[in-house]
């Protein structure tokens, strides 16, 4: 049998776009989870106004799954993941991308130095998320978070900043709600038991709006996958969803810039 012995590129070593091909590449760097990996890029395609294969925006993904637990690194029970989310991050460089999102929450503790380490820009879930709860259920509103406990923990959303005058109030579950509900549900989704997770994230999330919640952030990217607003009882803001809009914003606004400079 006669092979072709043209040298190609190593597995996962990414291949560059050509020319016009690259405008608005945006990286996602996955696998934390998968099943949110994929949720992530159907949440792009759904915000893209296409009505060809040719108008949807251009994705790289890089979906790792081993990459270290963060909630277990920031608890220093384990290995930092920085250094594979650089690695795969790096996947995202060679093939073009010119942005790069997580669509994991807690990874975001290591936002800063990803982006140092990577020299592009990227787009910060949280903000994204924060934006999108002002923006629907107004300011001064007491939002409850659904969340790891290294996020909560970490104040990766209490503490991020935004305008104080236009801010929410946080709610947050308790540590019975956590151990019980929360991180249980987070891990089922995780396992693939969807209807599990659902029940439990639920019961979080009416514990919420019993004590006040007008609106909850789903703050975890496994738990838009079981939880909506009918199952939650209240309005929802998606972390994912809003991430996955700007991402797309970014890419059509760098494509028109590219067509434009064409002409």
């Amino acid at each position: 049998m006669n092979l072709d012995s043209t040298p190609r590129p190593a597995r996962g070593d990414g291949a560059a776009l050509p020319g016009a091909a690259a405008a608005g590449v945006v990286g996602v760097l996955g696998g934390m989870g998968p099943l949110a990996t994929v949720d992530f890029m159907r949440k792009m395609r759904e915000a893209t106004p296409a009505a060809s294969d040719q108008e949807h925006v251009p994705i790289v993904v890089s979906c790792i799954p081993q990459v270290p637990d963060r909630t277990a690194a920031f608890r220093g029970e384990g290995a930092s993941p920085l250094d594979a989310m650089v690695h795969s991050g790096q996947r995202l460089l060679a093939a073009s991308a010119g942005l790069i999102v997580m669509p994991c929450n807690t990874a975001h503790l290591w936002f800063d130095a990803l982006r140092d380490a990577l020299g592009l820009p990227m787009l910060h879930l949280v903000d994204a998320a924060i934006t999108d709860a002002l923006e629907q259920a107004g300011a001064g509103a007491r939002v409850g978070l659904l969340a790891t406990d290294a996020t909560l923990a970490s104040g990766l959303y209490l503490n991020r900043r935004h305008d104080p005058a236009a801010g929410v109030t946080w709610l947050l579950p308790t540590a019975g709600e956590m151990l019980e509900w929360v991180m249980p549900g987070i891990a089922a989704v995780k396992a693939g038991r969807l209807d599990a997770g659902g029940e439990l994230l639920a019961r979080a999330a009416q514990a919420l709006h019993r004590r006040g919640a007008e609106a909850v952030v789903l703050g975890c990217t496994e738990i838009p996958l079981v939880l909506d607003a009918a199952r939650a009882g209240l309005p929802v803001i998606d972390a994912t969803a809003a991430l996955a809009r700007r991402a797309v914003a970014w890419s059509l606004g760098e494509r028109d810039a590219a067509a434009r400079g064409a002409r």
